[in-house]
């Protein structure tokens, strides 16, 4: 099992969870989350005074998948998160020990 966490355009979200969604992917944690990457943030202009914006709105994505799935969702999560533009974000993915159902008590691929 691994852990699929992308972090993506606010944007974004709706296409992505689409294209999860078509390859049977339906269970997804979505949180908002503000950081910057080689971007380094932009500066903005409000009411005559410039400012500097160092952290950019972004939403991350947490996905609980089987090892067979990982391929799959990636190459869903990059091609429906590009916009050929810096800033598009980034995917990781980690190894999963235990996965528990609180409700039933399942474990493991079962829980997912």
């Amino acid at each position: 099992m691994k852990l699929v966490t992308a972090i993506v355009k606010p944007f974004k979200l709706d296409e992505v969870r689409e294209a999860l969604s078509e390859i049977g992917i339906n269970g997804i944690t979505v949180t908002e989350v503000k950081g910057f990457g080689r971007q380094r943030g932009h500066t903005e202009l409000y009411r005559g005074a410039e400012y500097v914006v160092d952290f950019l709105p972004k939403v991350k994505l947490e996905l609980a998948i089987d090892d067979d799935q990982v391929d799959v969702a990636i190459e869903a999560i990059q091609k429906s998160a590009n916009t050929g533009k810096i800033g598009d974000g980034k995917i990781f993915v980690t190894a999963l020990e235990q996965v528990i159902r609180i409700r039933t008590g399942e474990t493991g691929a079962d829980a997912i």
